[in-house]
């Protein structure tokens, strides 16, 4: 399906369907489309709504972690959104981890896939090199079990994103601003459910980063998803949703 993108209050977002929130939050170098996936299935019962993060455009200075909390809480606020599922991947999976922290009563249940909040390997180990074609390529494709999901359109994407000093620059703070912010000591106090869904194959977050999500999160649970990496709703988008389907239903305190 493609996906509407509305644009009110000065936000960009997708908003589709009717009922209980499901709020979704992309990743460092993710998108709208990272998602498709997602709102096609859930779109019936829920309404799922996602904003574009302004990871590329927001004010240097407030590129990071709380910068962008705080761009969630007032699209939050905008859209007058109120007991949501939140689900993060990657950096994502960190923003709705900080965000909950912050607004405990805005938030029924979360659902983490390849979340950093605890460790991860950015892009492989290296910060993005400006102007390399090939090296974007592998550094794409090594977010991904089976390199051919890693198409050429979003190589191209991820391309002309890293090739933009500004978006550069932009997206290095926010990366440090990741790996300097270990939420170990923070996250034991998140007792709502959480799903944890990982890639068994998961380059960026390895698997014992999930393990060590489940042990620190006091009602979460684990599932991994074999021959898949660091984004298993676009990898194995029936398999993801129907992990997601399953804890949804679920009637947990």
């Amino acid at each position: 399906m493609t996906l509407q993108v509305k644009e009110a209050g000065g936000f960009k977002f997708v908003d589709e369907g009717e009922g209980t929130v499901l709020l979704l939050l992309h990743g460092l170098f993710g998108a709208l489309s990272n998602w498709e996936g997602v709102v096609s299935r859930f779109s019936k019962d829920y309404r799922v709504v996602i904003p574009m993060l302004p990871i590329y455009d927001m004010p240097l200075k407030e590129a990071g972690l709380e910068g962008l909390r705080k761009f969630v809480e007032a699209f939050v606020t905008y859209l007058q959104l109120d007991n949501m599922i939140i689900m993060g991947n990657s950096l994502g999976g960190h923003i709705a981890l900080v965000y909950t922290l912050k607004n405990p009563d805005k938030v029924q249940k979360l659902v983490l896939t390849g979340s950093s909040g605890l460790f991860e390997d950015s892009m492989g180990g290296s910060y993005p090199k400006r102007g390399n074609y090939e090296y974007i390529k592998e550094r794409v494709e090594y977010t991904f079990y089976d390199p051919k999901v890693a198409t050429k359109e979003l190589v191209d994407e991820v391309f002309e994103t890293t090739n933009s000093i500004p978006k550069a620059m932009r997206i290095v703070a926010i990366a440090k601003s990741a790996q300097r912010h270990n939420m170990a000591e923070e996250i034991p106090q998140i007792k709502v459910p959480v799903l944890l869904i990982w890639g068994l194959n998961d380059t960026i977050t390895p698997p014992m980063v999930a393990h060590e999500f489940n042990r620190l999160l006091p009602n979460s649970t684990l599932r991994f998803i074999d021959r898949c990496c660091h984004a298993p709703m676009m990898e194995h988008p029936e398999k993801f949703n129907d992990l997601v389907s399953d804890f949804l239903k679920e009637k947990r305190i």
